[in-house]
């Protein structure tokens, strides 16, 4: 037991000091908002204004019924796939998955261009929720297929019927991921834009925005991007109370048993035809407007040379990006399992304030940081990456936490034990356990970086164009022909990561 000890204590200056450099830079953006409320004399009269109040309950409502809808679809969709009789489980994984590949402002585009009237909560809620439930259902299936079937077995035995088996048995183990898949919608639905603007419903992120390019007021703006940090602490809490304490971990493979599976009955049609209406409207109004614009506007052209160009550069973009935030997002995941107190927590927690600002903030806490301290890295693809990594931790953090959590970590100190060195135990014992989260947490890194607007607009050097910013470009002039092969080319480069996640699901508890 001593030498367990002594592996476990090998090694953790290391991890701690890369932990919190990570969550240092995560911090900046927070960092560069708190010192602009705290030095503005006038913060507290540009924040009791009526119009902070409506934004402010814009931005609630919207995070709490979306978060919401995203969680009941996500969970109900996850539970008719991995735990009922439904047939076609495979096809039905993909199509549920497949919106993971289209931005969210191209499907408010989309839906925008269906009819004018199309704007307000009840539209962003509905556009935010076909966008972002796969984010719940992704960790809520392959939690599904990882839960013991002797669990359920033995629940089923001592005579709970299937609700109480659920609620005794299958919840608690659910939770953590359906926490973390709410987290990280609840945080994208805080920094949310380019759906929100297309939609015409105002937040605190599309108000921000405005105060920067139309009055070019950065007191005010900072000012609202600072209720953003007590509204992402607000999300923060409420996971870890949601998500429980219960560990998940099991040594064993045990005895190798087919998962139950529960038969739907007279409600199979019912069950079929929600299917059929999810995929219809986040799969088919998209890619049937998309397919429209390109056949009949008159503002429809494929410059060859810029399409090369632009795909190129999102894809590097995204190959570059979803490395730098898994590989900085490790240590931090580690320390969170591994090494669990007061001091781990607060790292770990820190890494996600990040997400919940505006990709403007970030980028204008970096462009500050850069000017008067590291003038060379101005508008370059290090810091460009470097805001990528703020803006999208949460999302390789919650896919690393959630497979360390099933990972035990016997295995690792009794390979040190027997001399292994660090090195050994991380390629032979730990990343063959955990590669399915890093896989899982990259995938989806890239296909945010893909998306990503504001801070590309900002950060990236002169001449960098990617497809969202050409794709926005042009859908803000209202040339959804001329906008319409960008819109296309984000969603088939992002084929390969959305097909990654849907085999890594199935993948999960075999």
């Amino acid at each position: 037991m001593s030498l367990i000890h002594a592996a476990r204590a090998g090694g953790r200056p290391i991890q701690l000091g890369a932990a919190v450099a990570v969550a240092v830079l995560t911090l900046i953006p927070a960092g560069y908002v708190l010192a602009g409320v705290l030095t503005n004399i006038d913060a507290t009269r540009l924040l009791w204004r009526p119009r902070v109040g409506e934004l402010l309950t814009n931005t609630v409502l919207l995070v709490m019924l979306g978060t919401a809808a995203c969680v009941t679809v996500g969970t109900l969709a996850a539970w008719l796939v991995e735990r009922t009789t439904l047939r076609g489980r495979p096809i039905w994984t993909a199509l549920i998955l497949a919106p993971l590949a289209i931005p969210a402002f191209v499907n408010s585009f989309a839906w925008y261009s269906l009819s004018p009237s199309f704007a307000g909560l009840g539209a962003a809620v509905l556009v935010t929720t076909l966008s972002y439930y796969p984010l719940v259902y992704l960790p809520v299936a392959a939690m599904l297929r990882g839960i013991d079937p002797a669990l359920e077995e033995q629940s089923r035995i001592l005579g709970n019927g299937p609700y109480r088996t659920f609620c005794r048995i299958v919840l608690p183990q659910v939770r953590p991921a359906l926490s973390g898949g709410a987290l990280l919608v609840g945080l994208h639905l805080l920094a949310e834009f380019g759906a929100l603007e297309a939609l015409r419903f105002d937040t605190f992120t599309t108000a921000i925005y405005d105060q920067y390019q139309s009055t070019f007021n950065g007191a005010a703006a900072t000012a609202l991007a600072g209720v953003l940090i007590p509204l992402c602490l607000l999300l923060l809490g409420s996971e870890k109370a949601l998500s429980g304490r219960a560990p998940l971990v099991r040594v064993g493979g045990g005895v190798a048993r087919q998962v139950i599976r529960y038969r739907l009955g007279h409600t199979a049609p019912a069950a079929l035809a929600g299917l059929v209406v999810l995929v219809a409207a986040a799969l088919g109004v998209p890619l049937g407007c998309i397919a429209f614009w390109l056949l009949t506007s008159t503002s429809t052209e494929f410059p060859t040379a810029e399409l090369l160009q632009t795909t190129s550069t999102s894809i590097v973009l995204a190959l570059l990006g979803a490395a730098v935030t898994t590989t900085l997002a490790f240590p931090v995941a580690w320390l969170s399992i591994r090494r669990q107190g007061r001091l781990s927590r607060v790292v770990e927690r820190s890494t996600y304030l990040g997400n919940s600002l505006p990709g403007i903030v970030v980028a204008l806490a970096l462009i500050t940081i850069a000017a008067r301290h590291l003038p060379s890295l101005y508008q370059s693809t290090v810091m460009l990456l470097a805001a990528y990594a703020v803006l999208f931790m949460p999302r390789a953090m919650v896919s690393l936490r959630a497979v360390l959590k099933q990972t035990p970590p016997e295995l690792g100190d009794v390979g040190r034990s027997l001399g292994v060195g660090p090195a050994g135990v991380m390629s032979r014992i730990t990343l063959p356990l955990i590669a399915r989260g890093v896989a899982t947490g990259a995938a989806l890194v890239s296909l945010a970086v893909i998306t990503e607007l504001t801070s590309t607009l900002l950060l990236a050097p002169i001449g960098t164009r990617t497809l969202a910013t050409q794709f926005w470009s042009a859908s803000t002039s209202i040339n959804y022909g001329q906008a319409a092969p960008y819109a296309l080319l984000m969603i088939l480069i992002s084929v390969p990561a959305a097909y990654l996640l849907t085999r890594r699901s199935g993948e999960v508890g075999r």
